[in-house]
């Protein structure tokens, strides 16, 4: 438990710091678009660059668990580690939030017109994606919908499952979240992740009913 709190302490701790260094003031939670102008995508990974052990990892446990064609999942991860950094979230957290929201269906439609991997939703988000012409490609998603998630973060005063809450529109979301996050932290950082799976009291917040998550409707909505 306490190597969990340090980990959510050490996320907040970054993002605040993030938020400082560019003197951007905080958000309502109802709107983190306000904090820029549109998202310029991120950097796109040079074709040459050599994956790095956990890339390789993740492309394979995508390709595995969620049948995601290697090539497709070796370029998410390298958006996702490019992404994640440029908004001070961990690549973990980001992949954990795609596989809830879209199970890496780079076109996933659902309700109210949220759209792709991170299910963003164009009409809660409209200056925000004003110059986006494609949400499931995947940079355009994965840029979107992780600044909309830093934005509820800093607007939360760094506290990240209140921020997950905005994204998702639950309590019950942010703990699924946080629970697949350590999923994906066993496979980027094997010994760090098995050192908390041998801690059988880590839990962030108990969860006593998951299938109260709120619908595709909600979430990063207004």
């Amino acid at each position: 438990m306490r190597r969990r709190f340090l980990w959510l302490i050490v996320l907040s701790l970054g993002i605040a710091h993030q938020a400082s260094a560019q003197q951007a003031p905080a958000l309502p939670a109802s709107a983190p678009e306000a904090a820029a102008s549109a998202p310029a995508e991120a950097s796109a990974p040079l074709a040459n660059d050599p994956p790095n052990e956990a890339n390789r990892r993740i492309t394979s446990y995508l390709t595995k668990k969620f049948g995601v064609a290697k090539e497709r999942a070796a370029k998410l991860a390298d958006i996702v580690n490019i992404t994640a950094a440029k908004y001070s979230l961990p690549p973990a957290l980001v992949y954990a939030i795609i596989s809830i929201e879209s199970r890496f269906q780079e076109k996933a439609r659902g309700q109210h017109g949220a759209t792709g991997l991170m299910q963003v939703v164009p009409s809660a988000h409209r200056g925000m994606l004003r110059d986006v012409k494609d949400l499931t490609e995947p940079n355009a998603n994965v840029e979107a919908g992780s600044k909309i998630l830093s934005g509820y973060v800093r607007a939360a005063g760094g506290n990240v499952q209140a921020g997950l809450k905005s994204y998702g529109g639950s309590n019950a979301y942010a703990a699924k979240v946080m629970q697949r996050v350590d999923t994906f932290r066993f496979v980027l950082e094997p010994e760090d992740g098995a050192k908390i799976a041998n801690d059988t009291n880590a839990r962030m917040i108990p969860v006593s009913d998951l299938s109260t998550a709120a619908p595709a409707a909600s979430r990063n909505a207004k």
